[in-house]
């Protein structure tokens, strides 16, 4: 039997979105989707270790069941898929699938609860009316099955032409869906290129942990994980909406990535990746956080026993440097940090800029990378990317322009590998010390001193370091005038043939 490629598995589960797509927004029907996926996957995986185990122990199914109780995850017999498959016809499918996920969530409570006591699946319910009457939403959840037991979807690892197949099924789905959701994308989903150039800017040492504290469906972890290069790693985040927080926890499951820590609850208000009462140190930190988040925690800025905001407090209405703040105390002694942010976080003023100028003076700034518009979803604005290194080897700040480096598609621009690696090699350069203050290359690259940054009053604005100013070219006067003479005496010749065909239309 042929193995199952990626593509396969995409293209099914793909397919299996078309029982909601046009009647339940992207947003919502990710959740069911994913959700079957995951429940799916640990059903096959299963099924092929029982099989191995009975051939090992020759038939014995007691002896079998056994040794299943020591693999990764118990699934219960009406958790499994096919017994969902088989009620697929029940008048009460939707409970049906809640009391599976339930009791499989039950039974594997050190994997699937967090830390306060909330089950991965508790924030989605197959019996919801958001699926519709319960006519339709009967028929949907049947069509859904009915797209989850096709060939293609065959999950077991010994019918997979891969090792991380699955893991890449799912990026592929959150993807799509970040694509047809819109606004609501950038809640979960960072685009792939984006993740892939924050993960390379900040690339981890073995033995390294590695936190996102706004993982959100947790790629851009993963991908900064992967970057490493090795299995010697631990990856560590936080996610304050419950859907999503799921969505991450099934994603790590889902690239084997076991050990993660992911947490639920808002990063700002209520940090849960500690030891102890102290906030966890890490050596790598990433994040994509909402932009200008407003409500941010502001009130319990003041008072924060963590003393993240000693630099000062963000406007209430603008939490951008809350996460940057909260990230730079969360780095070890040698840690790196890198993090996207609107442009506005370059040169705001208030008490924004006394926290840019406390950040600079501190030499903490590494990096400020402009990037092209309409790379996220959800927003066309252009985004930035800032590194803080605590091992930086000079007092100099590198900026990059990159904004007009990128390939544009019909829905949202995209950077391509030649993109990442020039802002990567320009990087890597400056990180190693072998480059001079001043233009790197000429309008994309400069090396900024400390006194330069501070005789621009701690304005970070890349064009005030970048020049990206276009001479026009010269205009021949002359030529211009022949052109338009040109130009006037052939709309002459037009008028007079329109003048004649209108007079053998008696129209003039």
């Amino acid at each position: 039997m042929a193995k199952i490629t990626q593509k396969d598995i995409n293209d099914a589960v793909w397919k299996a979105c078309d029982t909601f797509r046009g009647s339940i927004d992207p947003s919502i029907y990710k959740d069911y989707v994913l959700t079957m996926l995951f429940l799916k996957y640990l059903s096959d995986v299963h099924d092929d270790k029982m099989e191995s185990y009975l051939k090992k122990y020759n038939g014995d199914v007691e002896r079998a069941k056994r040794a299943m109780q020591h693999e990764r995850f118990i699934v219960p017999e009406h958790s499994h898929f096919k017994y969902l498959y088989e009620h697929r016809n029940e008048s009460n499918i939707g409970e049906i699938i809640d009391i599976a996920l339930a009791d499989l969530v039950e039974v594997n409570r050190e994997k699937l609860y967090s830390e306060d006591g909330a089950g991965v699946f508790q924030n989605i319910s197959f019996n919801s009316s958001v699926l519709g009457e319960p006519k339709d939403k009967n028929h949907r959840l049947k069509n859904l099955l009915i797209d989850f037991n096709a060939d293609k979807l065959d999950l077991r690892p010994s019918h997979l032409g891969g090792t991380d197949i699955i893991g890449g099924a799912y990026e592929f789905l959150i993807a799509n869906f970040a694509s047809d959701a819109g606004k609501k994308a950038g809640e979960f989903f960072t685009p792939s290129e984006v993740s892939s150039l924050l993960a390379k800017l900040t690339k981890s040492k073995g033995g390294s942990r590695i936190c996102d504290p706004t993982c959100g469906s947790g790629s851009l972890l993963i991908k900064a994980g992967l970057e490493v290069g090795s299995d010697n790693f631990s990856l560590f985040g936080q996610e304050a909406n419950g859907s999503t927080w799921a969505l991450a926890v099934m994603n790590m499951f889902l690239h084997s990535f076991d050990n993660a820590t992911i947490r639920w609850g808002d990063t700002i208000r209520n940090p849960k990746l500690k030891d102890g009462d102290a906030l966890m140190k890490f050596d790598t930190v990433v994040a994509n956080p909402p932009f200008s988040l407003d409500k941010w925690g502001a009130d319990i800025a003041e008072t924060d026993k963590y003393n993240r905001f000693w630099r000062g407090v963000p406007p209430k209405s603008k939490g951008d440097w809350a996460f940057i703040s909260h990230m730079i105390e969360t780095l070890n002694e040698h840690g790196k940090a890198g993090v996207v942010v609107p442009h506005g976080v370059l040169f705001r003023g208030a008490s924004e800029g006394k926290i840019r100028k406390k950040v600079i003076e501190e030499n903490l700034l590494e990096a400020v990378i402009g990037l092209p518009a309409n790379l996220f979803f959800g927003t066309g604005i252009p985004a930035a990317i800032m590194i803080f290194n605590k091992a930086k080897i000079s007092e100099n700040v590198l900026f990059i322009d990159a904004s007009k480096h990128y390939e544009s598609a019909k829905n949202q621009n995209k950077l391509r590998e030649s993109d990442i690696e020039h802002i990567v090699n320009t990087y890597r350069d400056f990180a190693a010390g072998k480059l001079q203050p001043g233009v790197v290359e000429d309008k994309y690259s400069y090396v900024a001193t400390p006194e330069e940054i501070q005789e621009n009053d701690f304005n970070l604005n890349i064009p005030r370091y970048v020049d990206t100013f276009e001479e026009e070219p010269e205009v021949d006067i002359a030529a211009v005038q022949k052109e338009i003479e040109k130009l006037e005496d052939e709309l002459k010749t037009v008028q007079a043939e329109m003048d004649k065909y209108l007079k053998q239309l008696n129209v003039i």
